[in-house]
């Protein structure tokens, strides 16, 4: 049996996977490993690790633009995720998804999509199909809040409501939560609705919100949502507030300051602009600071798996820039017409 100091080194572990590959990957990108645009999951890995956590194998997962740590939490490959975005033959979906339509069928992750509220019908269609087939499968849709403004929500949450479908909708809100004017960082929703939860409760959903910055609140409320769905209670609808990450404020993502679990015990490292985050949001030093804190692991523990997270994204990226370029007359193939 795993204890309970254990299973927190392993979310510890999950999330700082999360938090190299995406710094990496901007990093990549100013180098000129690939081009367009990309985001990150950067200050919301508590909300994808919680979740991913409470899944059974066969459970699907459907996600959005800022797929990669929901892919990870799944338990992607880091050296096969980087090869998909870098368009490279050995990529999950040789080098074709790219950052934004990584799809991993074997982890349960049949589709990804940069459309906004694109991947809602299709993960509701999924769970109509689990209960149909009557596997115990269950649907789990990640989101963000603007989605909830397109009919295709809406549609959604009624279809799932009346066929009382085992879904969770996981609307991951970073734009509206703990962000002051005063400190220069817009509010990001457009909705008139508040709070969020209002929306799926006019559809007879129950909507809980938590604090996605807490790993272990999501997993308690994630975990009693799945068992609420699987058992024939129909959707459910979880609102993770979150704090957008500083590096995220501009047009494209950068780093204010690298990622080092001494951030968590040594602040005077973190500058002063974006002291506030690094101390009192980001996910990752929020739960390094706890385990440390509440004599659940030693700082060198964490050090150490540090280390050894850093050197898997190390090996990941010499993995994908090894990989070859598809060959161009794999272009027309494994295309449906």
């Amino acid at each position: 049996m795993i204890s309970k100091g254990d299973e927190s080194l392993a979310l510890c572990r999950s999330m700082l996977l999360i938090r190299y590959f995406e710094e990496s990957l901007i990093g990549m990108h100013s180098q000129g490993h690939f081009r367009g645009h990309y985001h990150v999951y950067i200050g919301q890995e508590a909300t994808g690790v919680g979740a991913s956590t409470c899944l059974e194998p066969g459970d699907y997962v459907f996600t959005t633009h800022r797929n990669h740590g929901h892919l990870l939490a799944r338990g992607a490959d880091p050296g096969k995720l980087f090869a998909e975005i870098l368009g490279r033959a050995d990529g999950y979906n040789r080098g074709k998804g790219g950052t934004f339509h990584v799809a991993a069928a074997a982890l349960g992750i049949p589709h990804t999509s940069a459309v906004v509220a694109g991947m809602i019908p299709l993960a509701t269609g999924a769970a109509f199909a689990a209960k149909r087939r009557g596997n115990g499968r269950l649907s789990l849709c990640f989101f963000g809040d603007g989605a909830l403004e397109e009919g295709a929500a809406a549609e959604s949450f009624n279809l799932a409501s009346l066929w009382k479908l085992p879904i969770i909708y996981l609307c991951e809100n970073n734009g509206k939560y703990g962000r002051e004017k005063s400190s220069g960082l817009v509010q990001s929703s457009t909705l008139a609705a508040y709070p969020l939860t209002d929306l799926p409760k006019t559809y007879a959903i129950p909507a809980s919100q938590v604090d996605g910055s807490d790993v272990q609140a999501v997993c308690r409320l994630v975990s009693d949502a799945s068992q609420r769905a699987r058992a024939g209670e129909g959707p459910q609808f979880i609102e993770a507030q979150t704090v957008r990450w500083p590096g995220n404020e501009g047009r494209w993502p950068a780093i204010p300051i690298a990622t080092n679990v001494a951030l968590a015990w040594e602040s005077a490292l973190v500058p002063d602009d974006v002291k506030q985050w690094y101390q009192e949001k980001d996910p990752v030093l929020r739960l390094v600071r706890e385990l440390v804190e509440n004599s659940k692991a030693t700082k060198q523990a964490i050090i150490d798996i540090e280390t050894d997270v850093k050197s898997i994204v190390s090996k990941g990226i010499e993995f994908a820039l090894n990989s070859p370029f598809p060959e161009p007359e794999t272009a027309v193939q494994d295309i449906l017409v």
